[in-house]
């Protein structure tokens, strides 16, 4: 390698470097020095701890601190320590807060360079770090790390209380705050806390009513942008997240990751009393409610409380008599979609609730579960006073009361009666002369349903249980 000393008109001397590759001048033989030792990669400069070698003597010295703990610059404000001036000067303009980096696109200020550069990429729209797996582009290194990991499974950190790993640091952080408790950020309006700042700044939207981020299709608006990006889906049918098991698209990473627990059956939520697991957080705080019996959804006209807010809705319909389901068969009305479903099936004879003993369909679960308890022989409803039990409540209801002797139901025209709903029904049609039972073959009509039963065997040859 030549060195060049060549006179400018001014008398300034030029050191050039003279090599086939490199035409770089420099106006200070120390600056060539430098830049050689960076063209031929040696690095003469060697750490005595961990034997990395460097290029020059003040990168070696900074690289010492890392093995000394050694922070020379002080903070005059917070006393805060740094290994480096320039780590220093950072930190001052959190104090001052000057931005001396300016986007010429938007205006925006940055007390970084580095976090100017980041910035205008999103005006350019520049992705310079791609995934060398799918030929996925990225506007900084570190989310390309992250997403690389998404190949690899690599989760380099590890919680030291239970091993679990992660591929964030910020993770971790999150899941170290469920051993400790430990929520440092406060809400100065309800005083309730979060374990991470960006935790805090979400939930203080829900005071403020703050809605910044505004969809330019429909106008709504969003307190969070990651809302925003959601609901835009809605207007362009987007689904970028697909089941790898049966190539399901979903339009949120979370629909995604509770459809895949219906392929992996995971269930990572516990009940802390009984161990019961669920595949989401929601369904485990629905389930806790019937340990702790609370019911935190009241109804402002009755002051009733329910466990559940559709209890709470389906409840309301009840004071302001509205049933918006009807059906369209026979146009009667229903204050819940779950119930105008049920009611369908009446037409459709649809029972989808089948029995895998004896193959009986049923048109609801519960109707199902109960005759279940024919083959399995289970009374789980057992009488206090006598220790009777029973397969459904509603007959240990009615055995109860042969030992009150209560009679709840009357009937209107002769004041008859009964303990039984049932019974009070199957009479009240000697005065109204009602036979709801109709043979199909013969057109004769019955008051009660096990005289149907028995006329259909006359036709069919069977005999009734």
């Amino acid at each position: 390698m030549a060195c060049i000393q060549e006179q400018t008109q001014l008398g300034e001397t030029n050191y050039s470097n003279k090599r086939n590759d490199c035409e770089n001048s420099f106006s200070h033989q120390s600056h060539l020095t430098k830049h050689e030792k960076t063209s031929s990669g040696r690095k003469p400069y060697q750490c005595a701890e961990c034997q990395d070698g460097f290029t020059r003597k003040y990168n070696l010295t900074v690289h010492e601190r890392t093995h000394t703990g050694h922070k020379p610059y002080q903070c005059s404000e917070c006393c805060k320590s740094f290994s480096t001036k320039s780590n220093l000067t950072l930190h001052e303009r959190t104090h001052t807060g000057q931005k001396p980096y300016q986007c010429s696109e938007c205006c925006k200020s940055f007390s970084t360079k580095s976090n100017l550069t980041l910035h205008e990429r999103t005006h350019t729209g520049q992705k310079p770090y791609q995934c060398s797996e799918f030929y996925k582009s990225f506007s900084t290194k570190s989310n390309l790390t992250l997403h690389e990991r998404t190949h690899t499974g690599q989760k380099p950190y590890q919680c030291s209380e239970c091993c679990k790993s992660f591929t964030r640091k910020s993770s971790l952080t999150l899941h170290e705050g469920t051993h400790t408790g430990q929520k440092q950020y406060q809400c100065s309006e309800c005083c309730k806390s979060f374990s991470t700042n960006s935790n805090l700044t979400l939930h203080e939207k829900t005071h403020t009513g703050q809605k910044p981020y505004q969809c330019s299709t429909c106008q709504k608006s969003f307190s969070f942008r990651g809302s925003l990006i959601r609901h835009q889906r809605t207007h362009t049918e987007q689904k970028p997240y697909q089941c790898s098991e049966c190539c399901k698209s979903f339009s949120t990473k979370s629909n995604l990751t509770l459809h895949e627990r219906t392929h992996t059956g995971q269930k990572p939520y516990q009940c802390s009393e009984c161990c019961k697991s669920f595949s989401t957080k929601s369904n485990l705080t629905l389930h806790e409610r019937t340990h702790t019996g609370q019911k935190p959804y009241q109804c402002s006209t009755c002051q009733k409380s329910f466990r559940f807010r559709g209890g709470l809705i389906q409840h309301q319909q009840t004071h302001t008599e509205q049933k918006p389901y009807q059906c369209s068969e026979c146009w009667k009305s229903f204050s819940h979609k779950s119930s105008l479903t049920v009611h369908e099936r009446a037409h459709t004879g649809y029972k989808p609730y089948q029995c895998s003993e004896c193959q009986n369909s049923f048109y609801y679960k519960s109707s199902l579960t109960q005759h279940q308890r024919i083959h399995t022989g289970l009374k789980p409803y057992q009488c206090s006073e006598c220790c009777k039990s029973f397969r459904t409540k509603s007959n240990l209801t009615s055995h109860g009361r042969t030992h009150t002797r209560y009679k709840l139901y009357q009937c209107s025209e002769c004041c008859k009666s009964f303990r039984q709903k049932s019974n009070l029904t199957v009479h009240e049609r000697t005065h109204t002369g009602l036979k709801p039972y109709q043979c199909s073959e013969s057109q004769k009509s019955f008051s009660h349903k096990i005289t149907f039963t028995h006329h259909e065997g006359t036709h069919t040859g069977k005999k009734p249980d």
